[in-house]
C-alpha cells in the first residue's frame, strides 16, 4: 500500500481515536478491591424443601435480640435465623427468614475464572428492606424481623413458590411471595399487605435494595472497567460508571422501571412492574484492593401503593448473566445492560446488533471452535470492505507513478508551499487521482475495531472458551507471567499481542517500500510508532480481540502482496493517468471554492513578500 502523506494521516487518525477511546472509557471506571470474601460452605442440593443443613443453625451471635420497636410484631417463634434453599435449572437461591429475602445466589451454569462456584450474592451487605409502622408511633425495618416461612409448593406451570409472612398483634399481615420458574434467571417477588393503610404511611412504601459485586474474572481491574450502574428512567436507558475511591449517587425524578449493578458478564437487578415513582442510588468502590470487591450499591426506591386495606406490589429480582439474547427476552430495554457501544462511540452498537452479532451467532451455530469463528468473522469483514481496499491500493499505485512529476514540482517551487500545493492538486485532478483514497480503509476500520472491542469485552459466549494457548478468549492470553509489572505494559506476556504487533510492523515495512516520499523523517518513522504503542495497549485486551487483529493484519499482508504483484497492472494505470491528463479538467463547486481560496492566499502571500522586500530597502 502506498504510504503517501494522507495514508500516514489515516494511521495517525486511527491512533488518536484509538487512544481517545481508551481514555474516554477509562474515565469514571475503577480498579477496585482485591481478594474476595470467603464463600460460605456450599449448600447441599435439595429439591424445594427446607435445607436441614442450615435450618437448625443459629446466626453467629446466637438468638436474635428483641427489638423494642417490633414489640407489636408476631415474629417467628424460633428466634433464630433459618435458611431455605430453592433451585431450578440455572439458579440456586438460599432464602432467610430474617427479612424474608434472598440470602445467597449461585449461578449453576457458570464458574469463576478459577473454576469455583459462581456466587453472585452472599454476605451481610446484600439486603432488601422497607419501613413498616409497628404501632405506638414506632417503625421497624423488615430486614430486622423474623418472618415465618411456609412450605414451598409447585403450581400447575411448574413454578416453585415460597412465602414468608409476618403479622402484627393488631392483625395486619405482610407476605413475601417468591416465584421461581423452572429455567429462568428472573425471580418473581410479590409483597402482599393486609392492613396496608396502617402498615405504611401516605400510601408509599420506601424500599432499600443493597447489592455487592465480587470479582468473578481473572483481571479485576479490567473487570471493573467494564462494570457500571444501569437503569431505565422515564422510558430512557442510561448508565453510570463506578469511580475508584469515590462515592457517587444518582437521583431518580422520573418513574423508574429497574436499576441494576452490572459487572463485566453478570448483573443483579430489581424491577417494579408498576414502576418506582422516584428514588436514588448510591455506589462506592473502595480503594482497598484486598477484598476483590468490584462495587457496592444502595438504592432507596419509592413505590406508590393504592389506598385501601389490601395491596399487592409486584416486583422482580434478576440474578444472571449479561447475555444479550436472555436479557432481550425480558423486554424493558434490559438488553442495554450489555455494553455494545456508548458515549462518543454509541454508533458502533448498531454495527454490533445489525451485523457482527448475527454473523457471529450464525457461525457459532455451525462451528465449535470460537478461535476459528473469529477468524471466519474477520474474513467476512475483510471481504465486505475489499472493494474499498482495492481502490485504496490502486490510489497508492497512482500516487507512486506520479512521484516523478511531484518531485519536479517540488524542485520548481522550492519553499513556495502555497504554489506547490496548488499545482499538486491540479496534477491530481488532471490525472484523476484522489489523494485521500489511501486513507479510506484505515478510517473505515475504526468503527469496526471499536464495535469489536465492545463486542468481545461483553460477549459472555466467549467466557471460558479456550483457543490454542489462550485459556479464556474473554480475557488476555499469557504465555509468561512476570514477577514484576512494567509501566504501560503489565505483568504478563500476551503472545497474540506480539503477533498483532509483528504483523502491524510487517504491514508498515511493506508500505515503506511503496512510499512515495522518504525524505520527511516524521513520515518515515510514524508508521512504526503505532505498532509499538499497540504492544502496551493490547497486552491486557481480550485475546479474542488481539486474535482478530492478528488475522486481519495477516489478511492485509496477503491482499497487499496479491493486489500489488498480480492484480494491478502498473503500465495500464500509467497509460490511464496519461489519458486522463489529456481530458479537460472540470471542477465541482467545492473544488472551485478551494482553488479560489488558494489563489487568493497566494496573491496575499506575494503582496506580503513584496512589502517585506520594500521595507528592507
Amino acid at each position: 500500500m502506498g504510504m503517501d502523506r494522507n495514508t500516514v494521516i489515516g494511521f495517525v487518525l486511527l491512533a488518536l481515536l484509538f487512544f481517545g477511546y481508551f481514555y474516554y472509557s477509562s474515565q469514571g471506571k475503577l480498579a477496585l478491591e482485591k481478594q474476595q470474601q470467603h464463600i460460605k460452605d456450599s449448600l447441599d442440593k435439595l429439591k424445594p424443601k427446607i435445607d436441614t443443613s442450615l435450618n437448625t443453625g443459629k446466626i453467629t451471635n446466637g438468638a436474635l435480640k428483641p427489638d423494642s420497636s417490633a414489640a407489636n410484631i408476631k415474629q417467628d417463634t424460633s428466634g433464630k435465623e433459618e435458611f431455605f434453599t430453592l433451585e431450578n435449572k440455572v439458579l440456586k437461591i438460599t432464602f432467610t427468614n430474617k427479612g424474608g429475602q434472598p440470602k445467597k445466589v449461585e449461578l449453576k451454569n457458570f464458574k469463576t475464572f478459577d473454576k469455583k462456584a459462581l456466587i453472585l450474592q452472599d454476605g451481610s451487605f446484600n439486603n432488601i428492606s422497607y419501613t413498616i409502622n409497628t404501632g405506638n408511633n414506632q417503625t421497624a425495618q423488615t430486614s430486622d424481623l423474623l418472618f415465618t416461612p411456609s412450605a414451598p409448593k409447585t403450581d400447575s406451570n411448574g413454578n416453585t413458590i415460597i412465602s414468608y409472612s409476618l403479622e402484627t398483634k393488631s392483625g395486619q399481615t405482610i407476605e413475601h411471595q417468591y416465584i421461581l420458574q423452572p429455567d429462568d434467571y428472573m425471580v418473581g417477588w410479590n409483597i402482599k399487605l393486609n392492613g396496608a393503610d396502617k402498615l405504611i404511611t401516605q400510601n408509599a412504601l420506601n424500599l432499600t435494595w443493597q447489592t455487592k459485586a465480587d470479582k468473578q474474572e481473572k483481571d479485576i481491574e479490567w473487570e471493573t472497567q467494564q462494570s457500571h450502574i444501569s437503569f431505565v428512567e422515564g422510558g430512557d436507558y442510561d448508565f453510570e460508571h463506578l469511580v475508584e475511591g469515590k462515592d457517587d449517587d444518582k437521583k431518580f425524578i422520573k418513574p423508574l422501571d429497574w436499576v441494576a449493578l452490572n459487572q463485566q458478564f453478570f448483573a443483579s437487578s430489581i424491577l417494579a412492574k408498576n414502576k418506582f415513582s422516584s428514588g436514588e442510588i448510591k455506589w462506592q468502590s473502595p480503594k482497598d484492593t484486598s477484598l476483590h470487591i468490584i462495587g457496592e450499591a444502595t438504592a432507596n426506591l419509592k413505590l406508590d401503593v393504592p389506598s385501601g386495606n389490601e395491596a399487592v406490589i409486584p416486583l422482580q429480582l434478576f440474578y444472571g448473566p449479561s447475555d444479550y439474547k436472555i436479557l432481550k427476552s425480558y423486554g424493558n430495554q434490559m438488553y442495554n445492560m450489555v455494553p455494545l457501544g456508548s458515549g462518543i462511540f454509541a454508533f458502533v452498537k448498531y454495527v454490533n446488533r445489525g451485523f457482527i452479532m448475527p454473523v457471529f451467532n450464525f457461525l457459532s451455530g455451525k462451528i465449535a471452535s470460537f478461535g476459528l469463528i473469529i477468524a471466519l468473522l474477520t474474513i467476512v469483514i475483510r471481504l465486505l470492505i475489499s472493494p474499498l481496499t482495492y481502490q485504496s491500493y490502486l490510489s497508492g499505485a497512482k500516487m507512486k507513478l506520479l512521484k516523478p512529476e511531484i518531485d519536479a514540482l517540488k524542485a520548481k517551487y522550492g519553499d513556495d508551499k502555497q504554489g506547490f500545493g496548488m499545482e499538486q492538486m491540479k496534477l491530481f485532478r488532471s490525472a484523476g487521482v484522489n489523494p485521500l483514497g489511501g486513507c479510506i480503509p484505515a478510517i473505515l476500520q475504526i468503527p469496526i475495531f471499536f464495535a469489536l472491542y465492545n463486542f468481545f469485552n461483553s460477549n459472555i459466549t466467549l467466557r471460558g472458551q479456550s483457543f490454542w494457548w489462550a485459556k479464556d478468549l474473554s480475557s488476555y492470553d499469557s504465555i509468561y507471567n512476570l514477577p514484576f509489572s512494567i509501566p504501560f505494559y503489565g505483568n504478563h506476556v500476551s503472545l497474540f499481542t506480539i503477533f498483532a504487533v509483528v504483523t502491524s510492523l510487517l504491514i508498515s515495512l511493506y508500505g515503506m517500500s511503496n512510499m512515495q516520499d522518504n525524505s520527511n523523517p516524521v513520515m518515515k518513522y510514524m508508521p512504526f510508532i503505532f505498532p509499538v504503542i499497540l504492544l502496551g495497549v493490547f497486552n491486557r485486551l481480550p485475546s479474542s480481540l488481539t486474535w482478530y487483529y492478528t488475522v486481519s493484519n495477516a489478511i492485509t499482508l496477503l491482499i497487499q502482496f496479491v493486489i500489488q504483484k498480480y492484480i494491478i497492472d502498473h503500465e495500464k494505470v500509467l497509460a490511464k493517468l496519461q489519458e486522463n491528463k489529456k481530458k479537460p479538467v472540470t471542477q465541482n463547486k467545492w473544488q472551485e471554492k478551494i482553488t479560489a481560496m488558494q489563489e487568493t492566499n497566494k496573491k496575499l502571500q506575494t503582496m506580503q513578500q513584496k512589502k517585506n522586500t520594500n521595507k528592507k530597502k
